[in-house]
């Protein structure tokens, strides 16, 4: 069966954002949105601002492995990509599915039919207040797999989505937002904001402002904990969904501030580096060689989707 993936739609009804890419997208070689929004383009699907991956607002000594999107109770979710549900209810944080205490509440977490550097792919879907498929079910993009919720450990109704590469655990989590596909028109931007003795900055607040618009974000670096940098970016650091253009990245660093110009382009990732004292050092794209030995360049998704045994 060939797989459908998703194609531009109507403009949603936050009009200021234009439907998203259909994927998989690829426009660098090492780009990788192969996934789909798990929300809808016709309401918010954007992660939470101040709770990014690697944020550690909510507890200075717990970091977030995932985004958190903010949308109502009983909003869709949906599949991201195509794959076999190998988790649907109570409990997966602890892996006992009897236990209605867990973190992430109700739960489901898909092994997709694709993978990268010849690791298996898994998105998880939490907080969910009604889990619609079933273990072993086979999924497309865009398959309803529930509603939003508030079950688990959380303060309100929302979609805790992760991306997992490798092993279906919270210790092997990327940052979702250089895997789901931006708005048609949009791209993303990754930053290595380091210390002067290159090791990576923790909790560092980092300003951004378009100079189209004047608009400004704050993206703090990834805390220290539980996260992991993508294998070619070695992020730690990322914000997506900003409209293409010029921008004005700050960072003040022991009483200093630098500023550098960045280009943020459609469908593309754009990236600097930071080294402390040294300021901004790079916007340019690493090199492959900064990818590990034995990787290989990942072969995109196939678009005829075979099934895969369950883990």
């Amino acid at each position: 069966m060939r797989l459908s993936l998703p194609t531009p739609g109507s403009e949603p009804i936050s009009a200021w954002r234009p439907p998203q890419y259909p994927v998989p997208l690829a426009l660098g070689e090492f780009d990788h949105f192969y996934f789909a929004r798990p929300i809808a383009a016709d309401v918010s699907n954007w992660p939470l601002a101040d709770y990014r991956y690697g944020g550690t607002l909510l507890d200075p000594n717990i970091t977030h492995t995932g985004v958190d999107i903010p949308s109502q109770a009983g909003t869709p979710v949906l599949a991201a990509g195509p794959g076999v549900v190998i988790w649907a209810g109570w409990g997966l944080f602890t892996a006992s599915p009897e236990n209605i205490r867990a973190p992430y509440g109700m739960a489901v977490a898909i092994r997709h039919d694709f993978g990268y550097h010849g690791q298996p792919l898994f998105t998880i879907y939490a907080h969910m207040r009604v889990v619609d498929v079933a273990l072993g079910q086979w999924v497309d993009t865009g398959t309803p797999l529930g509603e939003v919720g508030d079950t688990g450990y959380t303060t309100g109704p929302h979609l805790h989505f992760e991306m997992r590469i490798g092993q279906n655990s919270y210790y092997f989590t990327r940052n979702p937002e250089l895997w789901l596909a931006p708005p048609q028109g949009w791209g993303v931007l990754a930053g290595r904001v380091l210390e002067s003795n290159r090791e990576p900055a923790h909790t560092l607040p980092v300003y951004i402002r378009s100079l189209t618009t004047n608009r400004e974000w704050t993206v703090k670096t990834y805390g220290a904990e539980a996260v992991n940098p993508d294998d070619y970016y070695q992020e730690n650091m990322v914000i997506s969904d900003l409209p293409a253009g010029r921008y004005q990245v700050m960072i003040t660093y022991k009483g200093k501030t630098d500023k550098i110009e960045v280009n943020v382009q459609p469908g593309r990732v754009a990236y600097f580096v930071y080294r402390g004292t040294f300021g901004f050092t790079s916007t340019d794209l690493p090199p492959a060689a900064t990818l590990a030995p034995t990787s290989t360049l990942a072969p995109m998704p196939t678009l005829t989707p075979t099934p895969v045994a369950q883990p």
